[in-house]
């Protein structure tokens, strides 16, 4: 535990050690200020009989944070590490590969939900200096952050299996938005619902992030929904560890 807790502290530690931490989460609040405006601005045209922050998963921008920051965040977990040829280091040191691998996600976890924290009192400034805008309704609020948070997990275990893989930070963004962004698409299909699809309809909506994300927004925590991503989660974190092992074993 004690080797867990350091390593964590290091990952975590290691994205304020530079602007690229800083510039993350100012992007992250952009992007999601950017989502409000867009919501806001439809409320003007036809108010709508829902909480805000229900509306928020409509916008692009919301989901354009959600896919790029795993790669922006991980690439850098294993692949930097191999370019500088401090990972060798790492791996002759008597940690297991598990807490290495749990270290490095909790790091990228963490890091993840320090850039959202910020977001999550917009709605509150909103519903404070914004006429015609009601209360918070802290329950969707609570209930969106959850759904946050575990689709980041998949994300970040994503992220750290991709970034595991190659030497090149490039190589691991762009391997970590391609299955990100591979699983929203297939997901997305259950949106629009095509008739020929038929029952695979509804297999794609059980693998929807946006229906998910809705369920979550509208303050409804469905287990089927925690179940999915906690499993897939910790699916690449096992295959994480697999590659790892190899390494080891070379």
């Amino acid at each position: 535990m004690a080797a867990f807790l350091t390593l964590t502290r290091r990952e975590l530690s290691g994205y304020f050690f530079s602007m690229r931490g800083y510039v993350i989460i100012a992007g992250v609040q952009l992007l999601v200020g950017a989502s409000l405006l867009i919501v806001l601005d439809a409320l003007n045209e036809k108010p709508f009989d829902m909480p805000l922050t229900e509306k928020l998963p409509n916008s692009g921008f919301f989901w354009l944070v959600l896919l790029l920051m795993a790669p922006v965040i991980t690439m850098r977990t294993y692949a930097h590490e191999k370019s500088t040829g401090t990972f060798e280091t790492l791996l002759a040191t008597p940690v297991s590969d598990r807490a290495v691998v749990l270290a490095k996600f909790a790091g990228a976890w963490l890091f993840y939900l320090l850039a959202w924290a910020p977001a999550a009192t917009l709605p509150f400034l909103l519903s404070r200096y914004v006429d015609g805008l009601g209360p918070v309704d802290t329950g969707p609020l609570a209930s969106l952050a959850l759904g946050v948070g575990v689709i980041g997990a998949f994300f970040m275990a994503v992220g750290c299996f991709a970034s595991a893989l190659t030497r090149s930070q490039i190589i691991a963004a762009m391997t970590s938005f391609a299955i990100g962004t591979g699983v929203f698409l297939i997901g997305l299909l259950a949106v629009y619902r095509p008739p020929q699809l038929g029952w695979k309809t509804d297999l794609f909506a059980h693998i929807s992030m946006v229906e998910h994300m809705g369920d979550f927004a509208s303050g409804i925590v469905d287990s089927r929904h925690l179940v999915f991503y906690i499993s897939l989660t910790l699916v690449f974190l096992f295959l994480t560890e697999q590659v790892l092992a190899s390494r080891r074993w070379k």
